[in-house]
């Protein structure tokens, strides 16, 4: 027995000076191992009487426990150890700046995005979201857009069936949203007046060239009280675009225009300077078209539970891809979406570079080119 003990005495002494996981394996090899001194003791026991085998078993057993136990708190200790030198020696200070050839960039659309937001936060608008698949009566049905509007056949919208196990039927269809007035819908279906919102996101028509894509981002806004008037809407929008192109004079026009879910409706263009090199947003000899707009249907106001002869308002929506060319100089719509890590490093934006209306929008400083 005593050869027991001092086999164990010796062993823990070996496995508390192990200096480092390889050695400290090593000692748990020779002591535990196929090969190892416990395991040699146990196969003399077949020799032995019955009584003594027992008894001599039972304590070879305890002592194998205990070598097992201290191996394995001495490893964690050992690992212990080795993490906290790694994690002291490797520090990275992530106060420092990125390399600038390995610093990312904030997508021109993402920054149109925050510089919008950062206008119409001030103005008093909260941000409303929706889903991008649509029931037809909250893309078309509830804007005032009738069954044969050239906007719901099928070479201009996307749509999903709702149903995999029968034949496609378009009068039940789903849609991938077209424009995020959706989301106006939405908005007075769950909140009674006064509302003033803004809707953002992606939107999707079955379109592409220069200036379109399949799929891309819009911006839309609403506004219902008792009081709310045209010029409201005109004084609205004059700020918001004088505020994002960062202009002191920006003239503006309204025409006339028709869309099924405003009345009247009109297009708002600004005023700008065309070359053949450039086009320069300002005071100029030329027009140029920005967004559309109008007064918020009667009934569309309706279909929503909201009564038109107390309430009105108005509505309006703009493209933030197109935004976003027209502020950067950016010629084509397609190259937003082909992920070109190039193009991104020259169009786009440091990632401190945040907009607000008391720091400044856009921060040209902070643009990449």
């Amino acid at each position: 027995m005593s050869d027991i003990e001092n086999i164990k005495t010796e062993i823990e002494a070996q496995i508390a000076g192990a200096p480092d996981i390889k050695t400290l394996d090593e000692v748990r090899v020779a002591a535990l191992g196929k090969k190892g001194r416990i395991t040699e003791l146990l196969k003399t026991l077949g020799a032995m009487p019955m009584e003594e085998r027992i008894e001599f078993g039972k304590k070879i057993n305890v002592v194998k426990a205990a070598l097992e136990a201290n191996i394995a708190a001495k490893k964690q200790e050992l690992e212990t150890k080795l993490l906290n030198e790694k994690l002291k020696n490797e520090v990275i200070d992530v106060t420092l700046p990125c390399r600038p050839e390995v610093q990312g960039r904030i997508h021109p659309v993402s920054k149109v995005y925050e510089e919008l937001v950062a206008i119409f936060a001030e103005m008093g608008f909260e941000v409303a979201e929706g889903p991008d698949i649509e029931d037809q009566f909250h893309n078309f049905n509830a804007l005032n857009t009738p069954p044969n509007h050239p906007a719901r056949q099928m070479q201009d919208t996307f749509y999903v069936n709702n149903d995999v196990t029968k034949e496609f039927d378009l009068d039940s269809a789903y849609v991938v949203r077209t424009q995020t007035s959706s989301v106006q819908i939405r908005t007075m279906e769950k909140k009674q007046p006064p509302i003033r919102i803004i809707a953002p996101g992606r939107t999707y028509r079955s379109d592409y060239d220069a200036t379109h894509t399949p799929m891309f981002h819009q911006i839309e806004g609403l506004v219902v009280d008792k009081t709310t008037t045209l010029a409201h809407l005109k004084g609205c929008l004059y700020d918001v675009m004088k505020a994002f192109f960062e202009v002191d004079e920006l003239p503006v026009r309204f025409r006339p225009s028709y869309f099924p879910f405003t009345e009247p409706s009109a297009e708002m263009d600004i005023g700008c300077l065309k070359t053949k090199t450039e086009l320069k947003i300002g005071a100029g000899t030329d027009w140029l078209e920005i967004l559309g707009c109008g007064m918020v249907h009667p009934n569309v106001l309706r279909s929503c539970g909201i009564d038109p002869e107390e309430y009105q308002g108005f509505a309006f929506g703009m493209g933030m891809d197109r935004l976003a060319m027209l502020k950067y100089g950016i010629p084509d719509l397609r190259t937003f979406f082909e992920s070109d890590v190039r193009w991104l490093k020259n169009y786009g934006f440091t990632a401190l570079d945040f907009s607000s209306m008391t720091s400044g929008l856009s921060n040209n400083g902070g643009l990449a080119r």
